[in-house]
């Protein structure tokens, strides 16, 4: 369970919002306790602030109580102490204005200090400190363990009664250990914060789990698709996701790959029935000049050689078979090699017309003994291209030989050669028998020789379209092939000039 990718996906995703929550954790709430410390103390600032406003207005209201005399704040004795009006303007430790103002607002212990010379404040006349018990703050609230001072001079107006200088006393306000909501409020921020983690672990890893399902749903389309194409369904394909350029692209090279794989497939299927059907037909075709030539051997050696006549027939016969084998075997050897790909082109840039002539002038002969009009139509200026002149002689051979064969004494055989814009064309056309439309689609198996058409149409060994198929596959070319029963057939072989272009090889129409 935990190896397949979706697993160790949802895992990992899973372990990195947790530790990036946990981190959080970690660090947030010392983060937060800082700034909250640092906000208590401000606040205890500003409160220790307030509260010396306080402690010296409750002072001078008792000093100014008297306009005429002023009340003194400390006693002129050595040391001076404070003066009980002044203790009561302040109150005590119990009771009284400070006592109220600690616990009404100021929420912390309070402490007075009050020094006869601003320049000793070490020396104190009068201290009053004010505690607030533990169990004083509300639910929720904690002391911090902080105080702050904030001192105030005080001119003592009575003593200048006497024609001296009034003097100046030292108030010093001190708040410590305020009750604060800090700890909870710190407190009850980490609880969310933990609650929150645990809920965005959970959604996380929910939406891991459907981020995981959707990066290997693919994969495993892909594997299926791989699964089926081992079992032999050459046919599946897996139709490319949205959203993923990776996955797209991948999808698309399977199935380029399972293209090819039922291409190759297709063409060995095809290829090992041709060889089949092929061994098959040299079988047949080997065994009838074997037998004729088994027969007329039995028949000499039964004393059939005695009349000379017959002896030079059966003799004649026999040449012709044993001429017949070596040019099937000629045929069948050049086909091997063509199909094998043992067979190198010669390629040079000459001109085409010389191999057009080439094959005119061998095929004239036979022309004239069946009494055909051969004629042929060249450009003035030559077409140079790249090509095999033997091979492309060897194409021209057979198709000029074939419109000969099946061309009826009086009919017309034209052979032409022209420039276009790809390369160049020529065409042999004849007023001969024509083809079948039945049959036009078979004419460049091998050994197809139209079983249905007359004996003429039947002789031959059905190798020689066979050849310019192949020849004209190797120079990347194409042969088109039209015919009208009783009309004649039109041959067109087109050449690119560009061989690295290849185009469809045969054509019937």
């Amino acid at each position: 369970m935990f190896s397949s990718l979706r697993a160790r996906l949802v895992i990992a995703f899973a372990v990195i919002v947790a530790v990036a929550l946990i981190l959080v954790l970690a660090s947030l709430p010392r983060l937060l306790d800082g700034y909250f410390a640092e906000q208590a103390a401000q606040d205890l600032r500003t409160r220790t602030g307030i509260a010396r406003s306080f402690v010296a207005t409750a002072l001078l209201r008792y000093r100014d109580s008297e306009p005429e005399t002023h009340l003194p704040i400390l006693q002129a004795t050595d040391p001076p102490t404070i003066t009980d009006g002044a203790r009561q303007a302040l109150g005590s430790p119990d009771d009284g204005y400070v006592r109220e103002l600690a616990e009404a607002f100021l929420q912390a212990n309070v402490t007075i200090t009050i020094s006869p010379d601003p320049e000793q404040p070490q020396i104190v006349a009068y201290r009053l400190h004010v505690p607030l018990p533990d169990d004083f703050g509300q639910p929720g609230q904690e002391r911090e363990n902080i105080s702050f001072d904030e001192p105030v001079t005080i001119e003592d107006l009575f003593w200048s009664q006497a024609g001296a200088a009034a003097p100046l006393r030292l108030v010093t306000v001190r708040l410590s250990e305020p009750f604060t909501y800090r700890a909870q409020t710190l407190e009850t921020i980490v609880s969310v914060m933990t609650v929150s983690a645990i809920v965005a672990l959970l959604v996380a890893m929910i939406a891991s789990f459907v981020l995981a399902e959707r990066l290997t749903k693919p994969i495993s389309r892909l594997t299926g698709a791989a699964r089926e194409l081992s079992e032999g369904n050459l046919d599946v394909r897996v139709r490319p996701p949205t959203g993923s350029p990776e996955m797209s692209e991948l999808t698309a090279a399977f199935n380029a790959m399972a293209e090819r794989l039922q291409q190759s497939i297709e063409f060995i299927s095809r290829d090992r029935d041709r060889g089949r059907d092929f061994l098959a037909d040299v079988s047949h075709e080997l065994r009838t000049p074997i037998a004729a030539l088994r027969t007329f051997n039995e028949l000499l050696s039964d004393g059939a050689a005695v009349d000379p006549a017959t002896r030079r027939e059966f003799l004649d016969q026999s040449r012709q078979q044993i001429e017949r084998l070596d040019w099937l075997a000629t045929n069948l050897l050049e086909l091997s090699k063509l199909d094998s790909g043992l067979v190198l082109l010669d390629l040079r840039p000459d001109d085409l017309r010389a191999v057009v002539e080439s094959a005119v002038q061998q095929a004239q002969p036979a022309a004239e003994r069946k009494g055909i009009e051969l004629k042929i139509d060249l450009p003035a200026q030559p077409i140079r291209q790249r090509h095999d002149p033997q091979r492309m002689g060897q194409v021209l051979g057979n198709l000029v030989g074939n419109a000969v064969k099946f061309t009826p004494p009086g009919g017309r055989v034209e052979v032409s050669l022209r420039p276009t814009d790809e390369g160049a064309e020529l065409r042999v056309v004849d007023t001969g028998l024509g083809i079948e439309p039945t049959e036009l689609p078979y004419v460049f198996d091998r050994f197809y020789r139209g079983a249905m058409a007359s004996e003429s149409r039947a002789a031959g060994s059905g190798l020689g379209l066979s050849i310019v198929r192949s020849v004209v596959e190797m120079h990347n070319g194409r042969v088109e092939i039209s015919s009208t029963p009783g009309k004649g057939t039109h041959v067109a072989v087109s050449l690119p000039r560009d061989m690295s272009v290849s185009s469809p090889s045969a054509v019937q129409s």
